[in-house]
């Protein structure tokens, strides 16, 4: 769907700890992709519409407006409900994950990031192959 097939893949990290925000947007960079970041839900939502981002990132625990309620307002909105979301989170329960894919999410990824995994995950949404966690994909 991206036009510019040799554009670098745009992402917006949706994350409010400094550490993690830092440390993951220079290694997703390093591997070539666009990184865009908000610290909160409610600027990840506006970042989406403003910034049309190939895929969000977001972690669940976010104040403003956590991420639950993040992606399903970006599901909601025909101007962003095509943009993937992969879910970060802390919480490592299964039901966390039925909860993430539930408010929309496309994937889920436990914290603390395990890069390879991650990018694992992002490249196979990107590249339309759906969840890589091993999920049943409802196509």
């Amino acid at each position: 769907m991206n036009a510019f097939r040799n554009a670098m893949p745009k992402i917006l990290l949706v994350e409010d700890n400094e550490m993690n925000r830092d440390m993951l947007s220079r290694r997703l960079q390093r591997k070539g992709y666009q990184v865009v970041l908000a610290v909160d839900g409610k600027s990840g939502v506006e970042m989406a519409r403003t910034q049309a981002p190939d895929l969000v990132l977001m972690d669940m625990s976010l104040p403003v407006l956590d991420g639950w309620e993040a992606t399903r307002r970006l599901k909601a909105d025909a101007a962003t409900q095509h943009i993937p979301v992969i879910a970060l989170t802390a919480h490592a329960m299964s039901s966390d994950c039925e909860k993430a894919l539930e408010a929309g999410c496309d994937d889920y990824d436990t914290k603390p990031v395990e890069l390879r995994r991650l990018l694992g995950k992002i490249e196979a949404i990107l590249s339309g192959g759906g969840m890589a966690s091993g999920g049943e994909s409802a196509s």
